[in-house]
C-alpha cells in the first residue's frame, strides 16, 4: 500500500445541509455523538493501511482543520507516513477549486513529488466502510487505467446519484448525472450502479487526464461529469468496482448531502440492530477525544414524586447529565444537560446542548450551544417552527449553532 497516494476530497460548501453548514465545513459536521463526518473516511484509509493522505480544504475549513490536526497524528512520519491538511492555494492560477478534477489538478505537484503508482481519490463527506485494499487489488487484477467504486441503488433513486453504466465484465462504458431514465446493469433492471465519489487512477493516466481536463472548455471539471467520459472518448480501461458483502449484498454506504439524509443516518444508529456498527471492533472508527467526566442520570423530586432520569434506545456521549429527563432513541453529544421532565424523542442534539424543565423535543436537530427555556416546545407545532427555525421536507426541525431562544 505505500505504493499508493490517498486525496480526501474535503472543500465542498455543504449547501443543502445548511444551517448545519454555515459556520463549517460539511465534513467538519458533527455526526453519531462525538464523531465528525470526515472521521469515517479517515478511518477507512488507516484501517486499510493507506498511510499517505492528504485531504483538501477550502470552504469554512477552520474548524476541519483543527479537528484533524487534534485528532489525527496517528501516522509516522519518520516512516514516511502523513495525514496533511492542504488547503486552496491558487497554485496554477487565480481560481479557488471548480470542482473534484480541478481540485486535484490545482494540487498536482504533490503528485510529482511523491510519485507513486496509483492515487485514491475519496469523498469526505459520505458514511460508509470500506476496505481499500480489496479495490485496489481487483484494479490490478483488471489492468484497468481507472477504477470506480459504485454501489447498487433501487432504479428509483437515481436522481439522486451519477449513474455508471457498464457491460457484461463491469467495464464502464456511459456514466450519467442524476438521470431520471437510468441505465441498469445486464441482467439487473431494477438497480442502478450509484458511483460512490471513490476513484482509483494509475498515476500516469491521472496525470494525463487532468492536463487534458484543465485544457477543455466548457468543463465543470469534475470526475464524473467531465473526466470520465473524456478517458472513454480515448478508449481507457475503467471497471466498476461494487461494494458488495460475502453474500453478494450492498454494503452500508450513505452520501449525508441532504438534511434528511444526514438526519436519517443519524437515527440509523440507534437502532437495536443497525446496518452500520459503530461497536465493531475489526473495523473502529476513529475521532479526537476530548476530556470529558462520565455520564450522570439524576432522579430529581416533584410533587408527584421522583422524576427519574431514563435513556431508551440512545446514544450518548461523554460529559451528558440528565437531571430527571426522558431521552428516547436521540443522540446526545458531549457536555448536554437535560433538565427535571424534559422529553426529547427521534433527536440529535451538538455539543453543550442544554434543555430546560418541562420541555418537549421532537425530531429534530439541535446544533452546538443551544440553550432551550424551560417549559419549551420543538417539533410539535412546524408551521410556529418554520417561523423560528429551519424545516426539512420531511418535517424534521433545525435550530442553529448558538440560536437564541426566548423564554
Amino acid at each position: 500500500m505505500r505504493d499508493v497516494l490517498t486525496f480526501v476530497l474535503a472543500g465542498g460548501k455543504g449547501e443543502r445541509l445548511d444551517p448545519l453548514t454555515r459556520d463549517r465545513a460539511k465534513p467538519a459536521v458533527p455526526f453519531g455523538g462525538i464523531y465528525r463526518i470526515i472521521d469515517f473516511t479517515l478511518s477507512n484509509c488507516i484501517n486499510s493501511g493507506l498511510r499517505k493522505v492528504y485531504v483538501l480544504i477550502q470552504y469554512k475549513s477552520f474548524s476541519l482543520q483543527k479537528h484533524i490536526l487534534a485528532g489525527w497524528d496517528v501516522v509516522s512520519s519518520q516512516l514516511g507516513e502523513f495525514i496533511d491538511v492542504i488547503p486552496a492555494q491558487q497554485r496554477i492560477g487565480a481560481d479557488w477549486y471548480k470542482g473534484t478534477a480541478d481540485a486535484i489538478y490545482q494540487n498536482i505537484y504533490a503528485i510529482q513529488d511523491l510519485n507513486p503508482r496509483m492515487v485514491l481519490i475519496l469523498a469526505g463527506d459520505h458514511i460508509y466502510k470500506m476496505n481499500y485494499r480489496k479495490m485496489i487489488d481487483y484494479h490490478k487484477a483488471m489492468n484497468a487505467d481507472m477504477t470506480v467504486a459504485c454501489v447498487l441503488m433501487p432504479k428509483e433513486t437515481s436522481s439522486q446519484f451519477g449513474v455508471v453504466e457498464v457491460d457484461a465484465k463491469q467495464r464502464v462504458c456511459g456514466f450519467q448525472e442524476k438521470p431520471d431514465s437510468p441505465k441498469t446493469p445486464p441482467g439487473n433492471p431494477k438497480q442502478i450502479f450509484a458511483s460512490m465519489g471513490i476513484y482509483l487512477f494509475n498515476k500516469d493516466v491521472l496525470c494525463e487526464e487532468l492536463d487534458l481536463d484543465a485544457k477543455a472548455e466548457p468543463s465543470d471539471h469534475d470526475f464524473g461529469k467531465n473526466v470520465i467520459p473524456q478517458m472513454l472518448k480515448r478508449k481507457r480501461k475503467i471497471y466498476v468496482h461494487n461494494f458488495i458483502d460475502d453474500n453478494n449484498q450492498p454494503l452500508y454506504w450513505r452520501d449525508i448531502g441532504t438534511r434528511d439524509a444526514y438526519y436519517q443516518a443519524n437515527m440509523d444508529l440507534v437502532s437495536a440492530k443497525p446496518a452500520f456498527d459503530l461497536y465493531d471492533k475489526s473495523w473502529p472508527v476513529r475521532t479526537y477525544h476530548a476530556q470529558y467526566p462520565p455520564i450522570k442520570l439524576i432522579s430529581e423530586a416533584t410533587s408527584s414524586g421522583a422524576a427519574r432520569g431514563l435513556v431508551l434506545d440512545s446514544i450518548i456521549a461523554g460529559g451528558c447529565v440528565i437531571t430527571g429527563g426522558h431521552i428516547e432513541r436521540s443522540i446526545l453529544s458531549p457536555s448536554v444537560r437535560i433538565y427535571k421532565e424534559a422529553h426529547i424523542a427521534n433527536s440529535i442534539l451538538m455539543e453543550g446542548v442544554v434543555v430546560g424543565e418541562h420541555s418537549k423535543i421532537k425530531n429534530a436537530i439541535i446544533d452546538k450551544e443551544v440553550n432551550i427555556p424551560p417549559h419549551s416546545t420543538i417539533g410539535y407545532d412546524l408551521e410556529l417552527d418554520k417561523k423560528r427555525f429551519a424545516v426539512t421536507t420531511s418535517g424534521v426541525v433545525i435550530v442553529p449553532k448558538k440560536t437564541a431562544i426566548p423564554e
